[in-house]
């Protein structure tokens, strides 16, 4: 009777609404990560039976010009390329295609590009191409018809046997994120870091069709002019579930959740070994982030750790990874964002979580009892039993939040401690604000612990790491004692002689 009566809504026809031509902006606003963009333009690579794709950086001497995605896919007739540039279009998916909602291609490209080209060609069709130039996609939707010849030139580009090659090229002009300026090594150091991120994303979320022998993804660098291309490597698979040597004896097992609305669902448990510097392990997010389930979809993964409200995240779950394949009919219990960046379930998958077994009839959280005994015998082994802090927040570089992280159990629903650098008038090194949890440094010294060189939010790594470690505890403590604050004084005047003497020291070198 209450499901009936939502729907007694009295109502006099119907009227059609077509969306504003704005909805593109919005379109091109959700929070896109280069990395998972990327990716999603990858899925519609696989979907179409690509061997091979190369993500194609080009550069006019120091300055990034374009970005392209290379695939010897089917490619795309002319007619299921206005398809595929529509927004929202739909298109029959296979059943077990990586893309779902019609969006990806235009929403990953507009979110980090002023205009995307595609340019397609089946082995029985000519070369054609669109383009989406935001300019006019806001005034109306209007995308342009790329020149047949240009089409054929840019597939030709890209094929050794350019009459029977298939296949699809998309372009990104005026992408956001590339340096403007590209002197001074900038250009050099922003593909360092893109390249090597792009390479992780890759490897994570790609990593059982990177792992086959038919498929390949390579990164390369072009010069435009030169034609060289100086950096060319192949992106290898970074399996989360990797390890060398299991963690503890009895895993990894499987457990079935059965849930009502979808049926059994196996869950594949693994402990990875304690103490573990691989990639495989450490490349996915900080001690808290990687703990947790890892949602596959047609054998790509739409999730990377986290308990999805079944129990929040623990510094001694560190080593527990549960892999879980995504039913084809998840009815309302799994459902994926867009982004393919996670999925949200319902409550019927952690109350089926609670009732979980494995075959000898032993319950799924017997399985986390004996992830967490494992991450405490090898603290207890090491002579390593440390106190809960409170944990690093804002200021500190990532990858030194998940070394103290690794080391340093994390006190749960804390705010974190904060770094920042701001002007102090009272000459000091430092200052603490106990309310607001944050560290402030006197921005007087920061060109002396920087030694000159450009500060940013997360600079000066080691002296900020060095500041967390004696300052930690004030912040766990209602106050301070007369011997905490001798402590305190002393490091200022320690802190302020070393700064100082290292200005002056600056200044004669000048």
């Amino acid at each position: 009777m209450t499901d009936r009566w939502q729907f007694e809504v009295p109502t006099n026809g119907t009227k059609h609404l077509p969306p504003d031509a704005r909805y593109m902006e919005a379109l091109s606003s959700q929070g896109y990560g280069f990395e998972a963009a990327i990716a999603d333009l990858v899925d519609n690579s696989i979907d179409a039976g690509a061997k091979d794709v190369v993500i194609h950086f080009l550069r006019d001497a120091d300055r990034l010009v374009s970005l392209l995605v290379i695939d010897d896919g089917k490619g795309m007739t002319e007619e299921e390329l206005d398809v595929a540039m529509t927004v929202g279009g739909r298109r029959d998916y296979d059943a077990k295609a990586l893309g779902m909602f019609g969006t990806g291609l235009k929403s990953a490209s507009l979110s980090h590009a002023s205009a995307v080209t595609v340019v397609t060609k089946t082995r029985r069709t000519r070369a054609v191409g669109r383009r989406w130039l935001m300019e006019r996609a806001v005034n109306g939707y209007q995308c342009d018809i790329v020149d047949p010849s240009y089409a054929q030139t840019l597939i030709d580009r890209y094929s050794e046997r350019p009459i029977v090659w298939q296949g699809t090229v998309i372009r990104w002009d005026g992408v956001k994120n590339f340096p403007q300026h590209g002197g001074g090594g900038q250009t050099d150091r922003y593909l360092h870091r893109t390249i090597n991120r792009l390479g992780l994303q890759l490897g994570l979320c790609l990593h059982r069709f990177l792992a086959r022998d038919d498929f390949n993804i390579t990164i390369a660098v072009e010069d435009v002019n030169t034609g060289l291309e100086y950096m060319n490597f192949g992106v290898d698979p970074l399996d989360p579930f990797g390890y060398p040597k299991v963690g503890h004896p009895e895993y990894p097992k499987t457990f079935t959740a059965t849930i009502p609305s979808v049926g059994d669902v196996p869950l594949h448990a693994h402990v990875w070994p304690a103490k573990s510097t691989l990639d495989e392990y450490k490349a996915v997010g900080s001690v808290l982030d990687r703990q947790g389930f890892y949602f596959y979809r047609h054998n790509r993964l739409v999730q990377a750790g986290g308990w999805n409200n079944f129990r929040q995240p623990d510094q001694y779950l560190s080593l527990a990874r549960v892999a879980v394949d995504l039913p084809d009919t998840a009815a309302d219990v799994f459902r994926l964002t867009v982004k393919k960046e996670g999925v949200d379930t319902s409550p019927e998958f952690a109350d089926a979580l609670n009732e979980a077994v494995d075959t000898e009839g032993r319950r799924f959280t017997e399985y986390i009892g004996a992830a967490d005994a494992v991450y405490r015998e090898a603290r207890r082994r090491a002579g390593t039993t440390r106190k809960a802090v409170i944990g690093p927040g804002k200021g500190f570089d990532p990858s030194l939040r998940e070394a103290m992280e690794d080391e340093l159990p994390v006190m749960h629903g804390e705010e974190p401690i904060s770094v920042r650098w701001q002007k102090l008038d009272n000459g000091n090194f430092f200052d603490i604000d106990r309310e607001d949890r944050v560290i402030v440094l006197n921005q007087h010294y920061r060109s002396a612990v920087l030694g000159g060189r450009r500060g940013g939010l997360n600079d000066a790594p080691t002296v900020k790491s060095l500041m967390f470690l004696l300052l930690h505890q004030v912040f766990e403590k209602e106050y301070s004692g007369s011997r905490e604050k001798d402590n305190l004084q002393l490091w200022q005047s320690i802190l302020v002689a070393a700064a100082r003497a290292e200005l002056e020291r600056m200044a004669d070198d000048e």
